[in-house]
């Protein structure tokens, strides 16, 4: 659903809240997806929020509600009854139900967990105590658990029991008595199978899986390369303690390749949507790096202020600056990214980081090379300076080319090295140190090159 169609719908909520036309308001909204339904509502005041969302379906009101942003969620939550709260949380999926506690304030934690029963109220406890961002904090518990001893007969009437409560049941665990997980059977494979075949004798035992403590951006990474729709989560001992699935795993990565953006862009990365934030929120999370980049950009203007003489005898020098740092910028800027990229990707890793220097080096030059020649004829013949500054100008442009290349793969890898995101070495850092760096170049050759007086 486009921008539009969700802004035309809470015109006409509105309307019909206004006319009291709450009949028709319930048969339209029972007609919409979830997803489009928490979109819809989420810019409304507190009070025709409150309306909408008491005219859903239980079952249905809790879908809304996890699709619902943390702010909103948090709306609702102080609008409510407790009867109603606990109505909600119990329709939640168990991940999405920790999802939720994970953001609400203490008050709102205590209140859910007054309202629950003591068993299911110490598993929430353990799920909270992971760390964030961990897939201990993102996995379910409702997943299929099948024994070795069982038939398939015996498995396929489990899972018909106890199924609709379970987040998926295409991929089924089988555990021994200690709880160990020691191998997984699918329900195609269940459903082809022999009923008399025990599990044991069916069942994958080489399974791959993810431990509670594990970064979420590897779970990703896992869930790339191995296809699976569900990955099981096991503890130090290799007891099974949950599943991730693949819908939650999307929304890591999602998460994370916003995060990145934001890096990338030299801004403080936030959860919030853009249209939530207000300016100064924006401006908050944009500040801090534009002033670190305002500050190390003086550089750039004591290095200019110190070959103010060079310049003075050769104005003509001061016209092609824009030219080269910009050059350079690109094309780190094309380096760090393509760099990042692939070390998000998993597609390179620290072990490559000789290889992915030589070609980078390779391409600088190759770069380089062509850029410094077009330069050259363009400077000699259309803006007609002398041979030596045309040399000048062209020999500094193959160096911060192949310069820029080089630091552009350098900076992420090294990143990546000491434990610091590489989505920080991207375009903007990259190009006030290679600015830095071009005039440097560019000013000391000029030196060397250029008769002063």
């Amino acid at each position: 659903m486009e921008y539009q169609e969700y802004k035309g719908y809470r015109e006409y909520f509105k309307e019909l809240i206004d006319t009291k036309n709450l009949k028709e308001l319930k048969t339209t909204i029972s007609e919409l997806n979830v997803v489009d339904i928490a979109e819809i509502i989420e810019d409304m005041d507190d009070k025709e929020m409150l309306l909408v969302f008491r005219m859903l379906p239980k079952e249905m009101s809790a879908e809304v509600f996890s699709y619902m942003e943390r702010y909103d969620q948090l709306r609702i939550i102080n609008s409510i009854t407790d009867t109603e709260l606990t109505s909600i949380i119990d329709e939640l999926d168990f991940d999405d139900m920790i999802d939720v506690l994970e953001e609400m304030p203490a008050n709102v934690v205590t209140k859910v967990l007054g309202n629950t029963p003591a068993n299911e109220r110490k598993l929430i406890n353990e799920f909270l105590r992971y760390p964030e961002d961990s897939a201990g904090s993102i996995m379910t518990i409702e997943y299929v658990v099948l024994k070795p001893e069982m038939n398939v007969k015996d498995a396929l009437e489990h899972i018909k029991q106890i199924g609709m409560d379970k987040e998926t049941i295409y991929t089924c665990y089988v555990e021994n008595e200690y709880k160990m997980l020691i191998g997984f059977v699918s329900l195609r494979t269940l459903v082809v199978s022999d009923e008399s075949k025990l599990i044991k004798d069916i069942m994958v035992e080489d399974v791959i899986s993810v431990n509670t403590l594990e970064d979420q951006e590897e779970v990703a990474d896992k869930f790339v390369r191995y296809g699976y729709i569900a990955l099981p989560v096991v503890d130090g001992e290799y007891r099974l303690c949950g599943i991730i699935t693949f819908d939650d795993i999307m929304d890591v990565v999602e998460s994370e390749a916003t995060e990145d953006f934001h890096k990338m862009a030299a801004i403080a990365p936030s959860e919030d949507e853009y249209l939530d934030q207000t300016p100064w929120q924006l401006a908050k999370n944009r500040l801090p790096w534009l002033l670190v980049l305002m500050i190390s950009a003086t550089l750039t203007g004591g290095i200019i202020d110190r070959y103010n003489y060079i310049i003075a005898q050769y104005l003509i020098l001061s016209t092609f600056i824009p030219m080269m740092t910009d050059t350079g910028g690109n094309s780190g800027s094309q380096s760090s990214t393509t760099v990042i990229r692939a070390l998000a990707t998993g597609e390179i890793g620290l072990s490559d980081s000789l290889k992915v220097m030589v070609k980078e080096m390779t391409v600088g030059i190759i770069a380089g090379g062509i850029l410094s020649f077009v330069n050259f004829l363009r400077i000699v013949f259309i803006t007609k300076v002398q041979l030596k500054i045309a040399f000048l100008v062209s020999f500094t442009m193959f160096i911060t080319v192949v310069l820029s290349k080089f630091l552009g793969a350098a900076l992420p890898l090294f990143a990546k090295k000491v434990n610091i995101d590489p989505a920080i070495m991207a375009s903007a850092l990259i190009t006030t140190i290679i600015d830095t760096v071009v005039l440097m170049i560019y000013f000391s050759l000029a030196v060397k090159l250029l008769p002063i007086v």
